[in-house]
């Protein structure tokens, strides 16, 4: 553990170095002007980063579950060109869809309330062409286990708890965005979910690069890297998102994700936020200008993603023997 940990700290940081002294010019100011041309420098951040809540949903992914919670970003300290901030959300989680699994065998059954939490420190360098942040946090995910839609019986089914601590590094331009992050679990890592299947915690390191295509539309890539206890789900994986603010404080979101675990998973979803800027035609303003607006986002990679494999014993668990006296690992990540 304390060597994942060591692990985790010295890639985030090792990312916010290298993100901090990138020599990456930002396309936008190469092309229409340096950021004092573009306002960004008559921007008071007292007034435009302030409280803000609202709500959140996404439909199941890749070992997520159809979920809808609020959420709230608050800030601690503003300064000139910094911020320091305290970023929470619950959310309800919800069933899978009927004979569908998230997790690709086993389904989500009920609803639980998970957790998240982020403490950040934000800064801009002095021109304010581009936004730097460093962030971490904790993050739950109780889980209600149902029935297997593959037909296997499962009996004793259980609630199981898991946690991870998240460490974040990223950098902002008006046209270019990168997240590094960190996901190492904490507490129980392995958890017996029913009579047939075991839960196991992954720890995840991962890359996001984005580009805002206008200022309120960023199409982003991901490489992402897993591995844990029970060592069937290791291996890296690929994700892309699409992401479009229909208009300030609303903002959604169409995911793709491929890894050898869950193969292709498309997943959707929607964030409102309601306050910051202190007037409507400062929110305006501000939405036009990413590297301000992203003083005051979300931070990403929230949610507790779960997977059970297929059994190797599968058919014979059709034909001939219960699964009950076939116990197969399942594997839990978050990311």
């Amino acid at each position: 553990m304390q060597r994942s940990i060591r692990l985790s700290l010295s890639l985030t940081g090792a990312a916010a170095l290298a993100l901090a002294n990138t020599p990456i010019q930002p396309v936008a100011a190469q092309e229409d002007g340096s950021a004092e041309d573009l306002g960004v420098m008559e921007i008071n951040l007292k007034d435009a980063v302030r409280f803000n809540w609202g709500f959140q949903g996404a439909l199941q992914g890749a070992g997520t579950p159809n979920q809808a919670g609020i959420g709230a970003f608050l800030p601690i300290a503003v300064g000139e060109n910094s911020v320091w901030f305290l970023d929470v959300l619950a959310n309800a989680n919800f069933a899978d869809y009927g004979n569908y699994s998230s997790l690709i065998n086993t389904e989500v059954a009920g609803t639980t309330i998970s957790t998240s939490s982020r403490l950040g420190y934000r800064w801009l360098n002095s021109d304010r062409s581009w936004m730097y942040g460093l962030n971490a946090g904790y993050d739950s995910r109780p889980m209600n286990t149902g029935a297997a839609d593959t037909g296997v019986n499962v009996s004793n089914k259980r609630s199981v708890f898991f946690q991870q601590l998240a460490f974040n590094a990223e950098a902002v331009s008006n046209s270019w965005n990168f997240n590094a992050y960190a996901l190492v679990p904490v507490g129980e890592k392995e958890a017996q979910l029913n009579s047939v299947y075991q839960g196991g915690s992954l720890n995840t390191y991962g890359l996001d690069v984005g580009y805002f295509i206008t200022p309120v539309v960023n199409a982003s890539v991901g490489y992402y890297y897993q591995n844990g206890d029970l060592g069937t789900a290791d291996g890296s994986g690929v994700l892309g998102r699409l992401a479009y603010e229909m208009s300030s404080g609303v903002t959604a979101g169409l995911n793709i994700s491929y890894d050898k675990a869950f193969d292709t998973r498309v997943s959707a979803d929607i964030k409102v936020r309601f306050g910051g800027a202190s007037t409507t035609a400062q929110r305006k303003e501000v939405q036009q200008q990413p590297v301000i607006n992203a003083l005051t986002s979300t931070p990403s990679n929230r949610s507790v993603r779960v997977h059970d494999p297929i059994a190797s014993t599968a058919e014979e668990c059709f034909s001939t023997i219960s699964c009950n006296d076939s116990p197969q690992p399942t594997y839990l990540n978050v990311l």
